[in-house]
């Protein structure tokens, strides 16, 4: 099949280049301002999380996840070892999903898994950036590795 030029080929090449930057940098402005809240105690979520971990202490558990999470926030935007900082944003993020099993009557309405509560939806869009640790981690990966992927999939 003849694949027509399209109007909208040069944007879609400038935007696959800046894509993945733009993902990391936007991730990682999160992960800085979400953690950012934990480590000065204004979080609305500082109780969800300390009743998700009960047999930790809340003040301080709450306190280290912020500061893991800016520390990574701050790697993903620097650029700084991607493959390694996403693997732990993903690992991190993977985690939160503890709450849907630990306390799923704050996740679920009724009980339903089919119906969330804000919680549940707050927990299940974690799912998206999950994806996007995943595509940063993917794309940092030697070009050696993706050239050679590529070779095998025209085979």
């Amino acid at each position: 099949m003849t694949e027509f030029p399209s109007r909208l080929d040069a944007p879609a090449h400038a935007l696959r280049t800046l894509s993945i930057p733009l993902l990391r940098g936007s991730l990682g402005v999160v992960f800085v301002w979400f953690g950012a809240l934990k480590v000065t105690g204004t979080t609305p979520v500082a109780d969800l999380v300390a009743r998700t971990v009960p047999w930790l202490d809340p003040g301080v558990f709450v306190f280290a996840l912020g500061v893991v999470e800016v520390v990574l926030g701050i790697a993903l935007v620097v650029g700084f070892r991607l493959r390694w900082v996403a693997l732990l944003v993903v690992l991190h993020l993977a985690g939160t999903f503890s709450t849907l099993v630990v306390q799923p009557s704050v996740a679920f309405q009724t009980g339903n898994p089919l119906l969330l509560t804000m919680t549940g939806e707050f927990v299940v869009k974690n799912l998206v950036l999950i994806t996007a640790g995943l595509a940063v981690m993917s794309a940092d990966a030697p070009v050696r590795q993706r050239v050679a992927r590529v070779d095998v999939a025209r085979r």
